[in-house]
């Protein structure tokens, strides 16, 4: 989250431009980085899936294991991005994230379409993505400015998440995650922006913003479609 808050880094700040080749390879290592974090994530959701490790993690016991693991695992790597053991914590974080993904898709998975919707969910985000990077390119407007509203919106949101876990509405769940597909696909448009225009400089911190974009979005359309096109047998 202190990655999101401070947009502009301190060459920019004093008008100086970073060398266009180094933001082509930060954008390309964040790719690339990107690409291999989901291997983990879909080792971590199949794993859970498969034997049900996660399925005990309901209501106040998961909020608290996701946010004390997520929140550890993102403080780690803040810690080491500028290290060897910066990549190797970033994949332990998108495997940990897959693992606490399992509950989600194993329940959709239940309906006779629930391989249908996960597909569907991957697709919706990979479409998300794809026109958030192509409009990132075309943009010349500098975006920094909507950091903060969005570092807003996320923290209002994540309080209605939590407060929704214990009330249990599936009007609130299918309203916060309307909410949260706005919100970081929004994310996802800044992120990508803030490393074209020169503004992250580390691949490791692209790349762990940029996944929970995709994270979000993701875990949200699936939600969705489950509340909506989940069919029983």
């Amino acid at each position: 989250m202190n990655d999101r808050v401070s947009t502009v880094d301190t060459a920019r700040g004093y008008g100086l431009s970073v060398d266009q080749a180094q933001r082509q390879r930060v954008l390309r290592n964040t790719y690339w980085l990107l690409a291999l974090s989901l291997l983990p994530t879909v080792l971590g959701a199949w794993l859970g899936v498969a034997t049900g490790i996660t399925r005990s993690l309901h209501g106040g016991l998961g909020l608290i294991v996701f946010l004390g693991g997520a929140f550890g695992f993102m403080f780690a790597i803040e810690k080491t991005k500028n290290s060897a053991a910066g990549v190797p914590v970033l994949l332990g974080f998108t495997f940990f994230m897959g693992l606490m993904l399992s509950r989600l898709i194993a329940a959709v998975l239940g309906f006779q379409n629930g391989s249908e919707l996960v597909m569907t969910a991957f697709a919706g985000t990979a479409g998300v993505f794809l026109v958030m990077a192509s409009l990132a390119t075309v943009i010349k407007r500098d975006l920094s400015g909507m950091g903060k509203w969005l570092f807003v919106g996320a923290l209002v949101l994540m309080v209605g998440a939590v407060i929704n876990v214990f009330v249990g509405s599936t009007a609130g769940m299918a309203a916060i995650s309307v909410a949260a597909i706005g919100i970081f696909s929004a994310y996802m448009l800044y992120d990508l922006k803030q490393i074209i225009d020169g503004g992250e400089t580390n691949y490791i911190s692209a790349t762990l913003a940029l996944y929970l974009d995709l994270f979000n979005v993701f875990q949200s359309l699936l939600a969705l479609l489950g509340i909506f096109g989940g069919e029983r047998d």
